[in-house]
C-alpha cells in the first residue's frame, strides 16, 4: 500500500510541474477534429512556467477538468488540435474552480490520497465549437458492464524517447485519442473512481504523464463518465483511475451552468 501512495503522490507532483500534468493518451492516434470540445488548459506556476491539463467543454463557457491541475484560478484554454504549431489558434482566458471538497490525503481507496478530484473552468468569453461534451446521467457508471469501450482524449506525452518525460519532444501538446476498456468491479473506492485498462495490447490505449483532467468518454459518444486522475506506477501500465462525474460531481458542475 505504501508503494501506491508514493507513486500516486509523485504523479500529483508531476501534475504541478511546468508542463507535466498527470495522465496523457498513450498508444493513441491524432484526434483531428473528432473531439473538438477537448482543449488544452494552462495555469501559471509559482516560480514561472505553466501547469498543463486537458479539459472538456460542456457548453460555450463551461469546461470540466481535474481539481489537482492548477494552483490558482487564472487559466487559459485552446481547442486547436496542435495549438503550439498553429499560428491561428486562439487562447481564451477563464477561471478554474476545484470542487470545494477536493483534498490530497483525504481520499478513500487504493492510494488513499485523493478525493473529489473534479474542477470546472468558466471561460471569460463564449467559444463556438462544432459540438460539446455531455454530462452523464446520475449513476450511469454503475450500469455499465465489464469491458465497456471507453474513449480517451487528451494532450500530452505520447512516447518515451529516453531520459524521462520531455516536452514537447515526446509528442506532447497534440490532441490524441485512444480506445480502452472499463474494468467494472467493486473495489474500495469504486463509488468515486472508475478503473481502466492501460494495456496497449489489441489496439487499446491508456493514460500517462501529461494530461490530467481529460475526459473518459462512453465509447462512441460525447458523454463524459470521469476525468483522468492518477496512475499506479511510473510505467503507466496495468490500470489507471479516473474520478467519476456521475455522482456527487454532477451537482457541483451543474451549479456553473446558468
Amino acid at each position: 500500500m505504501k508503494k501506491f501512495i508514493v507513486i500516486a503522490t509523485i504523479v500529483v507532483i508531476l501534475a504541478l510541474l511546468l508542463v507535466g500534468t498527470a495522465l496523457a493518451i498513450s498508444n493513441g492516434q491524432p484526434d483531428g477534429n473528432d473531439h473538438p470540445y477537448v482543449g488544452i488548459a494552462l495555469g501559471p506556476a509559482t516560480g514561472g512556467g505553466y501547469w498543463v491539463c486537458s479539459a472538456a467543454a460542456i457548453s460555450p463557457r463551461v469546461l470540466v477538468t481535474a481539481a489537482h491541475c492548477f494552483e490558482g484560478p487564472d487559466v487559459m484554454v485552446n481547442f486547436s488540435e496542435d495549438p503550439f504549431n498553429n499560428p491561428t489558434s486562439r487562447w481564451i482566458t477563464g477561471v478554474w474552480t476545484p470542487d470545494p471538497d477536493w483534498c490530497i490525503g483525504c481520499g478513500p481507496g487504493l492510494p488513499g490520497f485523493d478525493s473529489h478530484d473534479v474542477a470546472v473552468i468558466v471561460l471569460d468569453k463564449r467559444v463556438s465549437l462544432p459540438r460539446y461534451a455531455h454530462l452523464p446521467s446520475e449513476g450511469l457508471v454503475d450500469t455499465l458492464p465489464m469491458d465497456m469501450p471507453i474513449d480517451l482524449v487528451g494532450y500530452g506525452v505520447q512516447f518515451d524517447s529516453g531520459g524521462g518525460p520531455r516536452y514537447p519532444e515526446d509528442g506532447a501538446f497534440t490532441r490524441f485519442y485512444a480506445p480502452t476498456l472499463l474494468i467494472a468491479s467493486d473495489y474500495v473506492h469504486s463509488d468515486e473512481y472508475i478503473k481502466l485498462t492501460a494495456n496497449p495490447a489489441q489496439g487499446k490505449g491508456g493514460t500517462c504523464f501529461g494530461d490530467s483532467g481529460g475526459p473518459d468518454l462512453l465509447g462512441g459518444t460525447d458523454t463524459i463518465l470521469a476525468v483522468n486522475s492518477y496512475v499506479t506506477n511510473g510505467n503507466c501500465a496495468g490500470v489507471t483511475y479516473s474520478n467519476r462525474i456521475d455522482t456527487y460531481a454532477l451537482e457541483f458542475i451543474n451549479s456553473f451552468l446558468h
